[in-house]
């Protein structure tokens, strides 16, 4: 008799996404492989004030992930949410959440992260990603430094990111 799997496997996988890197696709496109439904989960958080608008980051996600070849048995959406992590998590009847490695301050980082969200939902497991070398050195802070002084960020992230990021970085200084 066949194997059947009864549940669906949710992973959320959370961040600012301001902007969404290179290193976050590959989270998204190895974490699709792990689950059936698959919930990017933008934090806006009220002491930050990000580069790109919620809406913006959303649209952006939605579109750099659209020609990833996700598989047909994982769901994929993009939602925001306020508060913590594991409350969203909790929210969405999420099995998993997933964050990405770069190097050992990430993983020592990630590791009280995991151990403070397991605390507060022990039905929530924490699954650790390690970046690949080509995109291990990406941060999206140093993503929004580059473009904010000017820089060529096409090599970080998606073309219709780098796009974004330009149009924002003109905004910000007419403003000024």
């Amino acid at each position: 008799m066949p194997y059947v799997r009864l549940m669906t496997r949710i992973a959320l996988y959370p961040g600012s996404f301001d902007p969404l890197t290179l290193g976050h696709v590959e989270v998204i496109r190895t974490g699709a492989a792990l689950c059936d439904r698959l919930i990017v989960a933008i934090g806006a958080h009220h002491g930050k004030t990000p580069l790109l608008a919620l809406e913006e980051r959303v649209e952006l996600i939605g579109a750099a992930c659209a020609a990833l070849d996700l598989g047909q048995a994982c769901r994929f959406e993009v939602v925001s949410f306020a508060g913590l992590v594991v409350d969203a998590a909790k929210a969405h009847r999420a099995h998993f959440i997933l964050r990405g490695l770069r190097d050992g301050t990430d993983f020592d980082y990630e590791m009280q992260m995991a151990g403070m969200n397991l605390a507060m939902a022990p039905q929530i497991s924490t699954i650790f990603l390690a970046a690949s070398p080509p995109v291990r050195h990406i941060t999206a802070s140093l993503v929004r430094q580059i473009a904010m002084l000017g820089g060529d960020v096409s090599r970080f992230v998606a073309p219709q990111v780098a796009d974004a990021l330009r149009r924002a970085v003109a905004r910000r200084g007419s403003q000024q």
